[in-house]
């Protein structure tokens, strides 16, 4: 991550325990945000210890005119009366985690005496900091534990990536290169709701102008795409020049979506007026390079891939946009096999990928270059991202990457094989049950948790399909949210 995004580290006190004590507390936080931000995915910059209303206030809506500020991270080392802190928080508008920890990791035997008690009482202050964020129900992550433990550094970290998520998300700008497949439901959405609740900026641009924008490329640039392929990946193909229009493809998009400012798009097979081939390769190659894509038109799932490839930056593991095809249903063994006609980003090849050309079978076009591989196993999810009509719901599945159990030397495309939690057949039930897509961002370096605090950010609803998921749970839980969501619109 190259950019300069941070996080602010607000510490709660107040004047009534004198100036030493407040020198004390300054320079422990000044301490402690230096020593986590050396091992956190971005700097948690020490703001203030703060004793007031006016100051609070103030530095809260600095918080929100700094455009490289993504959250607040409030701690109170002593006691800090809360109703001070009314005005800034209901003002902040962005993330906020309340961190309850203490300085010291031990109460010691011999030193602790009143002025000890008086300086050292997180305990207390974090129950008051705590009583208004639930008082105001305000959307927070709390954090509990000693700031210098390895799980508390991930779990922090963790939601650093989620607010990271919540920050490119807010200016989000999606090209769609014609409309979603015809007939198809779940593609469709309501993309005023999505730039109200996410930020998102929906935008068509006709085929035409993309082949217009095609036409333009030039044989040089062409050349210098097709040197990045041969660095990246083998070559199964001997037919260049159809390699070469998936570089002009590629090339046109890229110029298109950095003119527009933005990170994610769509096609269509359905609308390839002009065109010669399905983007595949080029799609493919765009999605290594962090930019969000979605298959038929779904503007949804490319704007969660590009978000999530966002979470995801210096984590290992792959991030794509995926489509559960096929299952094998061997008693006991059942397996989901997930791949699309071409558009499998590499972020999860096990091995060095290969471009080769073959028959689509759809979209009545030349056959297109692609990269085929096989998915690195390993525990991960699926996201899906749905209108539900006045609302946005998100679902969160736990699967394990699985090496794939068949060779399938008939199938050219990337391909990847997974278990989904509990089981296949609970897991596709309460799939259904919840509406999920059958489009989803996989992701084995995102987790489960990032995603549940992306939606308490965002104030969506979020449904986690888990190993102890049963329908009959999740067809209460879903009874619930309709209800609770639906008293939220009044």
């Amino acid at each position: 991550m190259s950019d300069n995004k941070q996080f602010w580290f607000v510490v709660g006190s107040q004047f009534l325990y004198g100036p030493e004590v407040l020198e004390t507390v300054d320079k422990r936080a000044a301490e402690m945000a230096q020593w986590m931000s050396e091992r956190l995915p971005r700097p948690l910059v020490y703001k203030a210890t703060v004793k007031t209303d006016a100051e609070i206030t103030r530095l809260m809506l600095d918080a929100n005119h700094d455009p490289d500020c993504c959250g607040v991270v409030t701690w109170c080392h002593t006691f800090s009366p809360s109703k001070m802190w009314i005005h800034g928080l209901g003002a902040l508008q962005k993330p906020w985690c309340h961190f309850a920890t203490q300085y010291n990791r031990r109460i010691p035997n011999e030193e602790i005496d009143m002025d000890f008690m008086n300086l050292n009482q997180a305990a207390h202050g974090d129950r008051e900091h705590g009583f208004i964020g639930a008082r105001m129900r305000l959307p927070r992550k709390v954090i509990a534990g000693y700031w210098q433990d390895e799980s508390v550094l991930e779990e922090l970290g963790g939601w650093m990536r989620s607010a990271l998520g919540w920050d490119f998300s807010r200016s989000l700008r999606i090209v769609r290169f014609g409309d979603n497949m015809r007939d198809v439901a779940v593609t469709e959405g309501d993309k005023v709701e999505a730039q109200i609740k996410l930020g998102w900026q929906v935008d068509y641009w006709p085929v035409g102008h993309l082949v217009e924008t095609m036409d333009a490329v030039t044989d040089a640039e062409i050349d210098a795409q097709m040197e990045q392929y041969r660095e990246r990946y083998d070559f199964g193909t001997d037919d260049m020049e159809t390699v070469r229009y998936q570089a002009r493809e590629e090339l046109a998009m890229r110029k298109i979506l950095k003119r527009e400012g933005a990170m994610a798009f769509i096609n269509n097979f359905q609308d390839l007026y002009g065109m010669r081939q399905l983007p595949g390769l080029a799609s493919q190659n765009m999605m290594a390079d962090g930019i969000g894509y979605g298959g038929e038109g779904d503007w949804k799932v490319a704007g969660m891939t590009a978000i999530m490839k966002k979470m995801a930056e210096g984590l290992e593991g792959g991030t794509l946009f995926m489509e559960d095809y096929t299952y094998d249903l061997a008693p006991g063994n059942e397996i989901s096999l997930g791949a699309h006609m071409l558009e499998v980003c590499p972020s999860i090849a096990a091995n060095r990928p290969r471009i080769e050309v073959h028959d689509l079978g759809i979209g009545d076009r030349e056959p297109p270059a692609r990269l085929v591989f096989e998915g690195k196993s390993g525990p991960g999810i699926v996201v899906s991202l749905i209108d539900m009509g006045g609302r946005l719901r998100m679902i969160i599945q736990d699967i394990e990457v699985i090496k794939p159990t068949l060779d399938m030397p008939n199938l050219p495309v990337a391909r990847v094989m997974w278990k989904p939690a509990p089981d296949l057949l609970t897991g596709v039930k309460c799939w259904i049950h919840a509406g999920g897509a059958h489009h989803t961002v996989l992701s084995t370096a995102v987790t489960a948790q990032m995603m549940l605090d992306f939606c308490e950010i965002m104030q969506i609803e979020c449904v986690h399909i888990t190993k102890d998921s049963t329908v009959e749970n999740l067809k209460r839980e879903l009874f619930y949210n309709d209800i609770a969501w639906k008293l939220k619109e009044f």
